[in-house]
């Protein structure tokens, strides 16, 4: 055998080594990731699909402003389940609220934080307009969404922050059918310690919560794998946690058809 058929039998018999699993591409499509599996998974293969398919069905409807409420005593005589977006300050709730209902413009965003200072309903238009005539008409509608004020930083008076803070926390302890609060975490800061004070309230009101993370187009790869796997660890400790958490971006879209598919699922 020739020195050069010899080499080539020599390198045909070294192991070959395992290629490292490649890195979540960076242009951070939806995803899930469990706080009891921190390895996450692609949401477009573990999500089940007759979920996902549910979410764009619902969400294919047109959606419409339903009322805001200014404290406890105007809130509505609602006969379906509510889904509350909390979160910080500018954390980008009005924006993913358009985002899952592809309606611009329906949850009024602001670059200033604290422009949402009442509790916003948002219902299926059809079904809105049969809960104020009193659902003689048509179906009630089975879900609204409700668009809270940020906690935190606000540009407005001391005492007016105070004032829809305790409106938020009061709704979050004492709506019976609120069925799920989808607390909004920065994806660039994480869990802060309002966040968690936010946090510790629902799970002592044993109130159902999960968490989304906005804005993940702001951030590389690494940092969102950082960033999810500490909220991850977090949730591990808190009973009224739903396990997975959705990472989002309303400007790119990622995220939003997983969420949609996670809401669908409420209403079976």
């Amino acid at each position: 055998m020739s020195s050069r058929h010899s080499g080539a039998t020599r390198k045909s018999l070294r192991p070959r080594r395992k290629r490292a699993r490649p890195a979540r591409p960076t242009n951070h499509k939806g995803w899930t990731m469990s706080a009891n599996d921190p390895r996450g998974e692609d949401a477009t293969g573990a999500a089940d699909k007759a979920a996902l398919e549910a979410g764009r069905l619902f969400f294919a409807k047109q959606w419409t402003f339903l009322l805001s409420v200014p404290d406890m005593s105007a809130l509505p005589d609602f006969k379906g389940i509510e889904i509350a977006f909390a979160g910080r300050s500018n954390v980008g709730k009005s924006s993913l609220i358009n985002a899952l209902t592809g309606v611009n413009n329906l949850a009024r965003a602001s670059n200033t934080p604290g422009r949402t200072q009442f509790l916003n309903y948002f219902v299926p238009a059809s079904e809105g307009k049969a809960e104020e005539a009193g659902g003689s008409s048509a179906a009630p509608a089975p879900i609204a969404i409700v668009d809270m004020p940020g906690y935190g930083y606000a540009k407005a008076p001391k005492l007016l922050v105070e004032q829809w803070t305790d409106l938020v926390m009061r709704y979050l302890r004492g709506r019976p059918n609120l069925r799920r609060v989808y607390v909004l975490i920065d994806s660039r800061h994480g869990l802060k310690a309002n966040d968690c004070e936010v946090l510790d309230m629902l799970d002592r009101a044993a109130v159902s919560y999960q968490i989304v993370l906005t804005k993940i187009d702001k951030v590389k790869a690494a940092a969102l794998r950082t960033v999810t796997e500490e909220v991850a660890a977090s949730l591990k400790k808190r009973p009224a946690a739903f396990p997975q958490i959705v990472v989002t971006s309303s400007d790119k879209g990622d995220g939003i058809a997983e969420l949609r598919g996670v809401i669908a699922t409420l209403l079976r």
